[in-house]
């Protein structure tokens, strides 16, 4: 893939993931080949187009670990990472529809153009070139979609900036119940279940980069390191320690 990097990638899947950035704003081109005892991959507010074993698959965002213990080791996936609120125009479903799902591309897209698609990754012959059949797809898809609501990228980026619920709303020009079902549809979670995504999402990259738990907590927008502690075991299902080291 070119500029591919080995990188820390998602707690789980670290040994065998790669990723570098898309030319579409905000998402990332990545492969994976599972390794034996890998462990899950964490919630991030993101969906997926994913090229594996023949299949095209969408990823919705998740609300807790999805395990890959049921995946054989050496399975590649081959995918695109769409940003938070993304997915519905590339997808042509509310994002709440794929939360905590994984479902084959034809059950969202006509036969025809996803048989049209497979047809062109399978060809593609190199991880390199099915992630940029993927690519190319989903920027057609996003050219044709109707314009965003552009209250979406800024909820996000207010939300993983640690701004509260109530102000984001106000900045926005939306009652709190109307922020609701905006995030609900752009990207699959209410705003404070997509707050602690994102917060947490902050706090691993921090913790991957060698910050102290005691600072993660501060500068991630925890209350202190017990509180960093409860989320993460809430979000992820394990402590901040195992995360780090498994795959």
């Amino acid at each position: 893939m070119g500029e591919e990097r080995e990188t820390g990638g998602p707690p789980g899947v670290a040994a065998g993931y790669q990723e570098r950035p898309s030319r579409l704003a905000g998402a990332v081109l990545w492969t994976n080949t599972t390794r034996p005892l890998a462990g899950p991959v964490l919630p991030d507010g993101c969906t997926d187009l994913i090229w594996s074993e023949g299949r095209l698959l969408v990823a919705g965002p998740d609300t807790g670990p999805q395990d890959l213990h049921g995946v054989p080791p050496g399975t590649r996936f081959t995918g695109v990472r769409f940003p938070p609120g993304v997915g519905p125009a590339v997808f042509g479903v509310p994002a709440g529809e794929l939360r905590d799902r994984r479902v084959p591309l034809a059950d969202l897209w006509p036969a025809g153009r996803v048989r049209e698609v497979t047809e062109r990754a399978a060809a593609a012959g190199t991880p390199g070139g099915v992630v940029r059949v993927l690519e190319r797809i989903a920027e057609v898809r996003l050219r044709r979609a109707a314009p965003p609501d552009g209250r979406t990228a800024e909820v996000a980026a207010a939300l993983a900036a640690g701004r509260p619920v109530a102000e984001v709303a106000r900045t926005v020009g939306l009652g709190e119940r109307q922020l609701h079902r905006l995030s609900l549809d752009a990207f699959g979670y209410g705003p404070k279940t997509l707050a602690r995504v994102l917060r947490l999402v902050r706090a691993l990259g921090l913790a991957r980069a060698g910050v102290g738990y005691a600072e993660v907590a501060v500068r991630a927008g925890y209350a202190d390191q017990a509180h960093l502690a409860r989320e993460v075991k809430a979000l992820t299902g394990a402590p901040m320690s195992r995360l780090l080291t498994s795959g």
